[in-house]
C-alpha cells in the first residue's frame, strides 16, 4: 500500500484494519487533516472477496476455534467478544512478548494479566504488580528500579526494585498511562536492552522479566496529544488485547455471577435467590459503569443483606438523560480528553462531598488508591 501526504504534521495513526463477523473492517482516524482516496475522504470500508463466501470463511474457522474457549485462569465467558481475548492471552501466555491490555476499569485487566503469568512458562517464579499511578516519580523509580544506600534523603540501606525482585519472572504495570513523564524513557530503555539502573549508580545490569501492561486510557490519544511517548506505546502494545466492558457482552452476566457468588461463598438458598432469572434479567439492564468490580460489589451487597437488590444504575441507565454539549470543531482526542477532565473532576467533587471530606473513606469506597485520590485532588484544584 503506498500512501502519501502533502502535510507537514499528520497523525500518528491514519487507519486501522479490525476483523469482524462480516470480514476485515478498515476505519480511518477521526483526526485531521484526514485520510484520502481519490481525493475523497475515506472514512471506513469493508474488505471485499472474489465471493460472497469468501470473505467469511476465515473468519467462521476462527469462531469454530474461538467456541471452545470459554474460560481462562479466573475468567468465565460465553460471549464472541470477550471469548477472542481469551484466545489473544491464550497466544501471549505461549511467548515471552510484551504484552498490552486496554479496557475500562473493572473490567478485569488484573486478573488477565495473572491468568496470562500462569498459563506461561514463567508461571513457577514471581508475579509482581506495580500501580503506576499510586506513587509520585520519585518513588515510582525506586518502586520499579531498586535504589542504593544514600541515593536520596532516607534512603537508608540499599533495596532491591521490582525489576529485580520479578527475575525470571512477570511484572504487571497496572494504569501504565499513568506513567509521568520522566520515567517513560527509563522504561524504554528496559524494554529494548532488558537492563535496569539502581538510583545512585552508574552501572546498568540485566533483568530477565516478561512485562505486562494496562491501562483504561486510550493510550493512541494520548500518544496523539504528547502525553505519552510513540517509541514506548510500540514497545508495550507487541500484543495487544482489548477487554470488552460488561455492557458489550451481557450475555456473561449469567456465568459471571455464579462464578463471583461461588467466590464469595453463597448458601445454595442464596444462589438460588441471586440466580433467578428476573433477577438476572435485572442485572442485565443495568449500565455497570464500573464493569465487573461493580457487579461484584452489587452482589456483595446482596449477600450483606440477604435480598436480591435492585441495581442502583438501573434507574440511572432507564432514565432520559440529557445530551452533554460536544464541540464538533475539536478532534475526538481533544474533546474525549476534555469530557475524562470533566468527569474527573465532578466525581471526585462528588465522592468527597459523600464522604465527607474524609480521603482514605472516599478511597476506600471508590476502591482507589489513596495516593491516587491525592493525585486526582491536585490535578483539580480540589480541596479535602
Amino acid at each position: 500500500m503506498n500512501l502519501s501526504s502533502e502535510e507537514f504534521a499528520v497523525p500518528r495513526f491514519h487507519c486501522e484494519v479490525k476483523s469482524e463477523q462480516k470480514g476485515a473492517r478498515a476505519r480511518a482516524q477521526d483526526e485531521r487533516p484526514g485520510t484520502y482516496v481519490d481525493g475523497v475522504r475515506w472514512r471506513q470500508s469493508r474488505a471485499r472477496g472474489r465471493n460472497r463466501d469468501e470473505p467469511q470463511r476465515p473468519l467462521r474457522m476462527q469462531a469454530a476455534q474461538q467456541a471452545e474457549r470459554t474460560t481462562f485462569g479466573e475468567l468465565v465467558a460465553t460471549s464472541a467478544a470477550a471469548r477472542a481475548s481469551f484466545e489473544r492471552m491464550a497466544c501471549a501466555a505461549a511467548c515471552n512478548a510484551t504484552v498490552l491490555l486496554e479496557g475500562e476499569t473493572g473490567t478485569g485487566k488484573s486478573r488477565a494479566a495473572l491468568a496470562i503469568h500462569r498459563a506461561s512458562a514463567r508461571a513457577t517464579a514471581p508475579f509482581l504488580v506495580v500501580d503506576c499511578g499510586a506513587l509520585p516519580a520519585n518513588l515510582l523509580e525506586s518502586e520499579l528500579f531498586g535504589h542504593e544506600k544514600g541515593a536520596f534523603t532516607g534512603a537508608i540501606q540499599r533495596r532491591m526494585g521490582a525489576f529485580e525482585e520479578a527475575d525470571g519472572g512477570t511484572i504487571f504495570l497496572d494504569e501504565i498511562g499513568e506513567l509521568p513523564a520522566e520515567l517513560q524513557p527509563k522504561l524504554l530503555r528496559v524494554l529494548e536492552n532488558r537492563e535496569i539502573r539502581r538510583l545512585g549508580t552508574n552501572t546498568y545490569q540485566p533483568v530477565n522479566v516478561r512485562v505486562i501492561a494496562a491501562t483504561h486510557r486510550d493510550l493512541r490519544a494520548e500518544v496523539q496529544a504528547g502525553r505519552f511517548r510513540s517509541d514506548l506505546y510500540f514497545r508495550l502494545a507487541v500484543v495487544g488485547i482489548p477487554l470488552p466492558s460488561l455492557r458489550e457482552r451481557t450475555e456473561d452476566i449469567p456465568l459471571i455471577v455464579e462464578r463471583i457468588l461461588a467466590g464469595l461463598g453463597a448458601t445454595p438458598e442464596q444462589l438460588t435467590q441471586l440466580t433467578a432469572p428476573d433477577f438476572l434479567a435485572r442485572l442485565q439492564r443495568a449500565a455497570w459503569p464500573g464493569n465487573v468490580r461493580e457487579l461484584r460489589n452489587h452482589l456483595e451487597r446482596c449477600l450483606v443483606f440477604q435480598s436480591a437488590l435492585p441495581p442502583s444504575a438501573q434507574d440511572a441507565a432507564a432514565s432520559p438523560v440529557a445530551p452533554r454539549a460536544v464541540d464538533a470543531s475539536l478532534t475526538y482526542a481533544e474533546s474525549r480528553r476534555r469530557a475524562l477532565e470533566t468527569f474527573e473532576h465532578d466525581y471526585v467533587e462528588a465522592l468527597l462531598k459523600l464522604h465527607g471530606g474524609k480521603v482514605s473513606q472516599a478511597a476506600a469506597a471508590a476502591d482507589m488508591d489513596r495516593v491516587y485520590l491525592y493525585r486526582l485532588l491536585r490535578r483539580h484544584g480540589l480541596k479535602s
